[in-house]
């Protein structure tokens, strides 16, 4: 087989392919021996009818198709690991030569990872901050556990307040005209959490138990349901229950309910320091962010639209995957929403955009700097993640090798290597200034 690469634009090519007339022929037998098992001639068995009287009856031109699709795809793999190229897209196929007892020739079309021209990524300026917790930090801690564990007791009277959570029936109209999504019963709502679309929750303060009111919003104009961005819409709310949380008191006794220490001092000193840590890794993480962005600032690339189309649809998948995690997916998700999975894309892409350059960029920074994964970081990175799933190493091995992603986390050893690079060779200013040198 002889296969030519010519580069047509930046990142389109041609690849010309010629695959010897042996290998047409055994992929002709191969397309007989699965078509005659679904053929039937009088005189001759399902299965059973020789080749010459098939070819005689149908014509060898009959196997071509599926000779062709037997052949092709290992054809087009073998021919883009000749020419040393990567595709990102399905290719575009010409067939130009199939017959039996000739070579194979085919065409194909194919859109490839662009090319990386490398800007500065050494000496790069990030900001720096202290990761500091302050008492504040650890109040704040505490108040939020204290909402978590509070206890909800009905409110026998009195009205609603910020805090509360109430039991409400609605039903949204806009000129008069119910919409979808805009009525329902008994539904419970935490007064304050913004959930709501803004001035509802509002409107509700100080209604009582048994109390109706027509509540008058406005939909902000960036609303995802084009239909009522914008629009002025009344909901008749009536409240049926008011439920108010029961804080528990930031004792000793709190202590020993929600963790494993005897004394409040004792909590509070392992928060700072959970918090510490927390603050840590957000300071970390933000210099890497950094660094890596200003790398793909620096640098010039010309991302294919089929790339990403491509993380766009691993972006959506992800998202989907998080919704299951939480009891829902993308089709309840849309219906609640008022958005189309198109919408989705759509708010997505520029971040995937983004990503594809920040990865197209790390892997050149990879190349410049030789940096290279061993076997003994990724056999201690399998036993990392064992120990997250309670599981043997060499099975956690074995998992990722059968589903074809031992290689991704090598690759994701390698990005982070990289970064560390881009980190360790940048310098380190104060936000402000970093801001005023942008």
């Amino acid at each position: 087989m002889t296969a030519k690469w010519e580069k047509t634009e930046k990142n389109l090519g041609v690849l010309e392919v010629e695959v010897g007339a042996e290998r047409v022929s055994a992929a002709l037998d191969k397309a007989f021996n699965t078509v005659v098992k679904k053929t039937s001639i009088p005189g001759f068995r399902k299965g059973k009818v020789p080749r010459s009287i098939f070819e005689a009856r149908f014509g060898v031109e009959s196997l071509y198709n599926d000779a062709i699709d037997i052949l092709l795809p290992e054809a087009y793999s073998e021919a883009v690991d000749e020419a040393d190229i990567f595709p990102v897209d399905r290719p575009e196929i010409e067939i130009e030569q199939f017959a039996k007892g000739e070579t194979f020739k085919f065409k194909a079309k194919v859109t490839v990872k662009p090319e990386v021209k490398l800007g500065e990524y050494k000496g790069l300026e990030v900001p720096v901050a202290k990761a500091e917790v302050s008492e504040e930090d650890v109040n704040e801690e505490l108040t939020r556990l204290q909402q978590r564990h509070a206890e909800l007791s009905v409110l026998e009277e009195g009205a609603a307040e910020n805090g509360d959570v109430v039991v409400i029936d609605f039903d949204g109209s806009v000129d008069g005209v119910q919409f979808e999504g805009g009525q329902a019963e008994r539904y419970s709502l935490e007064l304050g959490s913004n959930s709501f679309i803004p001035g509802f929750e509002e409107q509700v303060v100080g209604m009582s138990t048994g109390d109706f009111k027509d509540v008058s919003v406005t939909f902000p104009d960036s609303y995802h349901a084009v239909e009522l961005a914008g629009k002025d819409a009344v909901f008749k709310v009536k409240l049926h229950e008011i439920k108010r949380k029961n804080l528990p008191e930031l004792d000793d006794e709190f202590a020993k309910d929600v963790s494993e220490f005897d004394t409040l001092d004792e909590f509070k000193a392992d928060l700072k320091s959970q918090i510490a840590t927390r603050k840590e890794n957000e300071v970390k993480a933000a210099k890497e962010t950094a660094a890596v962005e200003k790398a793909a600032e620096n640098a010039e690339v010309e991302i294919p639209e089929a790339m990403i189309s491509s993380e766009t649809e691993n972006m959506v998948r992800d998202f989907d995957n998080r919704l299951r995690q939480q009891g829902m997916n993308l089709e309840m998700y849309t219906g609640f929403s008022g958005q189309t999975t198109d919408d989705l894309k759509e708010q997505m892409k520029e971040e995937a955009s983004k990503r594809v350059r920040n990865n197209l960029v790390l892997e050149q920074i990879a190349k410049e700097e030789n940096i290279e994964v061993s076997e003994e970081e990724v056999t201690a990175e399998l036993e990392k993640m064992a120990g997250q799933f309670q599981r043997d190493a060499e099975e956690v091995r074995n998992i990722l090798a059968a589903n074809g992603s031992l290689a991704s986390l090598s690759d994701e050893i390698k990005l982070r290597k990289t970064i560390e690079v881009l980190v360790d060779n940048s310098k380190e200013v104060e936000p402000v200034a970093a801001e005023q040198a942008e």
